[in-house]
């Protein structure tokens, strides 16, 4: 193989996206003549294929380094896992679909200032899908088919959609990275992106923005609240569109259920406990709620409790002022929640879970987001606990 021109290609792709030089130098060769082109596992090695180094002028042969190390950074095998199981997806043909949707959702950002795109590679034009998104949303929108039949050679590798090759060296094999060494590779990336934000592709900006701050899946986590909410949200009829059973029934107009859309209240722990990073953490949390409830801002709305509760005015997400820093007790932002008009029909709060909880269950869903603590301590008892959130409130961890 020729060696000289695939790791002169690196250093042109180092030149070209610097911010990405701590990944590419990470990446372990292996040479493979079983590879059509390049790919990478999980593991962080890049196999290569002999014959592709000596066809690909070196400009393209750069662009794919970028690419192979693109998927790893934005973890598409874990992603793809995820996927898999979450919609029961078995079998390489729908590990060749995740493979192309993830390939459409980091090409956007690898080509073009200064590296080729080589000719056959995946566009989301040519599959009739918009540009600029993610992985899992391309896989909503697209079957194996005519449009796809180009790409029945593509393979890269495990790294990308998260099977397993025959040709590749496994947990056990030499110079495989650990996990804790991914991470640290991913947050140097995070960190020199977030540091020069202004050269770097908005798809970039916004993965290193999330990459060690990544929102709760709040569509999914909210998806059982948010379902029962509306189902009892929706006991009002009206006249103004008639029910389908009026067909049958000539002479006779009978209303329609009328569906309320839920209310969702958010109350995030100020206290002195909690510290500016989860502060930020909560904001995005926020910012995904309101996504979660298709971008209505008028269904959220914002408390800031300490020791008493504070309404915060939900203008921008990224631009929601949290009041607070005294002790902590967010029974007083629930009871404030619940004086509201109109009532919540979802309670959301946001706490470390050093606080006293409602002697009863609020009359609504209630989700707590638990901020992430190694040790609770206080300072002054030593044997202190915090007391676990109710049996009635669904709890997940935040960050």
């Amino acid at each position: 193989m020729d060696e000289e021109k695939l790791y002169a290609a690196r250093l042109y792709a180092v030149r070209q996206r610097p911010y990405l030089a701590t990944a590419l130098f990470a990446l372990h060769v292996v040479e493979s003549r079983r590879v059509p082109t390049m790919a990478v596992d999980r593991h962080w090695r890049c196999y290569v294929s002999p014959g592709f180094v000596d066809r690909m002028p070196l400009e393209e042969l750069a662009g794919v380094w970028v690419h192979e190390v693109s998927h790893l950074l934005r973890d598409h095998h874990g992603r793809s896992d995820r996927f898999a199981a979450e919609h029961e997806l078995t079998g390489p043909g729908e590990r060749l679909r995740m493979n192309i949707a993830a390939d459409c959702e980091i090409n956007d950002d690898v080509f073009g200032d200064g590296l080729v795109r080589p000719e056959g590679t995946v566009d989301p034009q040519l599959l009739r899908l918009r540009e600029g998104e993610l992985m899992e949303e391309y896989l909503t929108q697209f079957r194996l088919g005519p449009y796809t039949v180009g790409y029945a050679w593509l393979d890269c590798g495990s790294g990308a959609d998260g099977l397993d090759r025959e040709w590749e060296l496994g947990p056990d094999g030499a110079n495989a990275l650990s996990e804790q060494e991914r991470d640290a590779v991913r947050f140097r990336v995070a960190q020199g992106i977030n540091g020069n934000p202004g050269a770097v592709p908005a798809g970039w900006k916004r993965w290193a923005e999330e990459a060690f701050h990544p929102p709760q899946p709040w569509r999914k986590l909210l998806g059982a609240a948010l379902r029962s909410a509306i189902s009892g949200a929706g006991e009002d009829y009206t006249y103004g569109r008639p029910a389908r059973r009026s067909a049958s029934l000539p002479g006779i107009v009978l209303p329609s259920l009328r569906r309320r859309p839920p209310q969702v209240c958010v109350i995030v722990d100020t206290s002195g406990s909690v510290s500016d990073a989860e502060l930020g953490s909560a904001i995005l949390e926020i910012a995904e709620i309101v996504r979660a409830v298709g971008g209505r801002r008028d269904l959220v709305s914002v408390l800031s409790c300490d020791a008493a509760a504070y309404v915060t005015q939900l203008c921008r997400d990224e631009g929601i002022p949290l009041l607070g820093g005294g002790g902590t007790d967010l029974c007083a932002g629930f009871a404030e929640a619940l004086k509201g008009s109109p009532r919540p029909d979802v309670l959301v709060a946001l706490t470390d879970g050093q606080t006293p909880w409602p002697a009863a269950k609020p009359p609504c869903r209630t989700v707590v987001g638990l901020f992430r603590r190694e040790h609770q301590v206080n300072e002054n008892d030593p044997d202190y606990r915090p007391e676990a959130p109710p049996d009635w409130a669904r709890v997940v961890t935040v960050g």
